[in-house]
């Protein structure tokens, strides 16, 4: 059996009140010690102007235009047309009093502008600053304060955000610089809370008027403020440097060396996911570094394959729901062929071609050149990355990491299939070991070992913004403690994801859930007593057991012409309705996010306390045990909602 990783340190039993820790991993690669990096490449800075320099002519950043009525094909800068506007953009900052160490936010959909002004940043040691409005309520408000950030670069759709009477901090910008162009109206309420408006023109013009020179960072600056959600409360503030970033990039040269089919400057990768999210920046920083190009989706997720097509990419990166509406949408056109009639559900993929599906047809509808596909946000299910593997005549992995690993803290190799249903062995320059969880029995010295998830090494994160108190407590004994991830070491090395330890879940499409605190929330809704929200992350949706409040039950009841035990009306579909339209309600009013809807319910008579011992004497609940006792249903249920009933 081939091995992955390699042991550089063994692991210690509990002692003297510390948890006991299982041996520290490494990549094989880095098996005698972490590779000497890139000399010449110390900054992301560097890494971009080194591109310039040699691929000059190349297609860098591609859009779509609308017109007449439709989006035409994509257009594109080259290199150095990029890099001239990042001068002007960055000399207009300086004109407009900014200086090294400023906060400079992005808010907006992924385009062109959005890399020229974080290039900007670079050029002049200014620090980028992502704002990203699905983080919460009051977020961006939230954010501009606490980092201070004095400039907004912004989509023209989120302007009316800004100047919301809500985003009470966006009096303290200097100006806001649209992507395009402000409307007369935003332009007047801009200059009413005494921030100058520029248009994108305007403020290239400004650079062009006031040439500044560059002022370049250090590989210990800060490169970017990138903020994510927490359990609750605010945001937090992840700080990191040049050299978190470009390790990574040095990383994955080095990974990449030791496969015969190359990236080249000839790649193209369709960018949908956030830049405001550490996944795609940092598949972009890359890209660039090898003279690549990026094509940005048109803006609308549900016309991807019309942007697929157009640009016809070779790399396509997605969290996993991205991948299981592929996955769905061709089981339905398998069940559609007249070869699959007589059987009442689809193959196994590896079984498909006797169900007359052609992997051709996935290949086709991903542009026709798709040769690399990587999942990440959360874990893929087996099931979705075998189908992908046979279907797409594309290598399939995944990879794991968190914005404080600055993307990367392991990954799969793209050719072996013995690391299906994993993320791979620790990342070139990441070091790893598990951490006893006691209270849920998981050991990093049993067999197989088990445990919290924890990572060192020079991608990992410097602190969290103004915040050292979360600082201590998640950076340890130089490790950081991912703080909920339970991960397994398969005997090759690679790392396979198995539990949460908090009771923070990330749902398929990538983003976080905190389920306690939306107990709390939907528990003060009237026809509820006690409530337990189920996430699971290989689906997109939340699903609840809802206790039934009972004198309100029979209110409802009474009024709609019901009769029965509290047990009987349980069972009926229209009291189903009502308690999810209820909860809806309770959501909006608490201002909860789409996919913190509630979109599917079991109703119960009974409550969790009691003696099914569903929650402990201080009525926590016991997530492990009520999943057990609504398993079935569960399981029943979410079939339900993805054919659109309850």
């Amino acid at each position: 059996m081939s091995k992955f990783a390699v042991v550089v340190e063994e692991g210690r039993e509990e002692k003297d009140g510390k948890s006991s820790v299982g041996p520290v991993y490494r990549n094989i690669l880095a098996k005698n010690g972490f590779p000497a990096p890139d000399p010449d490449l110390t900054t992301t800075w560097d890494s971009f102007r080194v591109s310039v320099e040699k691929y000059p002519s190349n297609r860098m950043l591609g859009w779509r235009e609308f017109k007449d009525g439709k989006f035409g094909p994509y257009l594109w800068k080259t290199y150095k047309e990029v890099y001239e506007e990042v001068l002007h953009i960055g000399s207009a900052l300086r004109a407009s009093g900014a200086e090294p160490g400023c906060r400079v936010g992005i808010y907006g959909s992924n385009c062109p502008q959005w890399i020229v002004a974080m290039e900007a940043c670079n050029a002049h040691s200014l620090i980028c600053v992502p704002l990203y409005d699905t983080l919460g309520p009051g977020a961006v408000n939230f954010i501009i304060g606490h980092a201070e950030i004095d400039f907004v670069f912004t989509q023209d759709k989120k302007v009316k955000e800004l100047l919301n009477p809500e985003c009470t901090h966006a009096k303290r910008l200097k100006l806001i610089v649209c992507f395009t162009s402000l409307t007369e109206e935003d332009k007047e309420k801009t200059v009413s809370i005494d921030v100058k408006p520029y248009s994108w023109n305007e403020f290239l013009d400004m650079g062009k008027e006031y040439p500044s020179k560059l002022s370049p960072p250090q590989p210990f600056n800060i490169c970017t403020i990138m903020y994510t959600s927490g359990t609750s409360g605010d945001p937090k503030g992840v700080i990191l440097t040049h050299e978190n970033a470009v390790t990574n990039i040095s990383g994955l040269d080095l990974f990449l060396e030791h496969f015969e089919d190359k990236m080249t400057m000839d790649d193209v990768y369709i960018s949908f996911l956030p830049l405001a999210h550490i996944l795609d920046r940092m598949i972009e920083e890359y890209f660039f570094h090898k003279g690549a190009s990026v094509g940005y989706y048109h803006g609308d997720i549900n016309a991807l394959k019309d942007d697929l097509m157009e640009l016809k990419p070779t790399f396509l990166a997605g969290v996993p729901r991205v991948f299981e509406r592929i996955h769905e949408g061709m089981e339905t056109f398998a069940i559609s062929l007249p070869t699959a009639h007589h059987i009442p559900k689809p193959p196994p993929p590896f079984l498909w071609w006797g169900a007359g599906t052609d992997a051709m047809v996935v290949k086709s509808r991903l542009g026709g050149r798709i040769r690399l596909i990587v999942s990440g946000g959360a874990p893929l299910s087996s099931e979705v990355e075998e189908f992908l593997r046979v279907t797409s005549c594309a290598f399939v992995t995944q990879g794991y990491g968190l914005t404080e690993t600055c993307g990367l803290a392991t990954n799969g190799f793209p050719d072996e299939m013995s690391m299906l249903g994993t993320v791979g062995p620790p990342f070139v320059y990441s070091e790893l070991r598990l951490e006893e969880v006691p209270e849920m029995g998981y050991n990093p010295l049993g067999n197989p070992p088990r445990g919290e998830i924890c990572m060192r090494g020079k991608s990992t994160f410097a602190g969290y913004y103004k915040n050292p108190e979360l600082t201590r407590e998640t950076l340890r004994d130089g490790w950081f403690h991912t703080g909920g991830d339970i991960g397994e070491i398969l005997p090759n090395g690679a790392v396979k994801i198995i539990d949460r330890k908090k009771h923070l879940i990330k749902l398929s499409q990538g983003e976080y859930v905190a389920l306690e605190y939306l107990e709390k929330v939907y528990g003060i809704t009237p026809i509820v007593e006690d409530i337990w929200v189920y996430g699971d992350s290989f689906k997109s949706m939340l699903v609840a057991v809802v206790v039934l409040h009972e004198d309100n039950t029979r209110n409802w009841a009474d009024q709609n012409g019901h009769r029965g035990s509290l047990s009987e009306l349980c069972s009926l579909n229209r009291l189903q309705d009502y308690v999810l339209v209820e909860l809806k309600s309770t959501a909006q009013r608490n201002k909860l996010r789409g996919f913190e809807y509630i979109k599917g319910v079991i109703l119960e008579s009974q409550p969790f306390d009691g003696e099914r011992d569903l929650v402990t004497p201080t009525l926590k609940k016991k997530r492990d045990k009520l999943l057990k006792c609504y398993k079935d249903e569960i399981d029943e249920l979410y079939p339900k909602l993805s054919g659109g009933r309850h």
